[in-house]
């Protein structure tokens, strides 16, 4: 007798992917609440990822984690707080939805960097947190995040 497949979905019920173990992504927009694509922050946002440690260059770093449907990031630097979405693929490109503590909605796109070959890292320190993926490195504090590509 074969094997089962996998259980449907249910209705209505979107399972997401997990993070990739590795990865570098620029940001290339968010929508807020069903609104435009934009990039409202004037600068790059750029998230790698190495392993289960993520930093983001907006000023906040930790653990990620995946229930089977959803992604969370748990801030351990930096900004505090956790976010909690879905992510889908679609191409190269990771897609995040989810819903914000106060009730509205975000979709963000994440193209993938290149240069993300060679060197990975992660390390913490007090008040720090650094994560290397290749050519890029984003360093978080209690101040701040900073992207830098090497």
């Amino acid at each position: 007798m074969p094997e089962p497949g996998p259980e449907p979905e249910p209705a209505g019920e979107v399972r997401g992917v997990p993070v990739p173990e590795r990865g570098a992504w620029l940001r290339r927009g968010i929508s807020r609440n069903g609104g435009p694509l934009v990039e409202d922050r004037g600068t790059e946002v750029v998230w790698l990822q190495a392993g289960s440690y993520y930093a983001d260059s907006r000023g906040f770093a930790g653990t990620t984690s995946f229930d089977g449907s959803q992604v969370r990031f748990h801030h351990l630097t930096g900004e505090p707080g956790d976010d909690t979405g879905t992510l889908r693929r679609d191409g190269e490109n990771l897609v995040e939805w989810g819903t914000n503590p106060d009730g509205g909605t975000f979709l963000e796109i994440w193209t993938p960097l290149p240069g993300a070959d060679g060197v990975t890292g992660s390390w913490s320190g007090p008040d720090h947190h650094v994560v290397r993926v290749g050519r890029h490195v984003v360093h978080v504090d209690s101040r701040a995040g900073t992207y830098w590509r090497l």
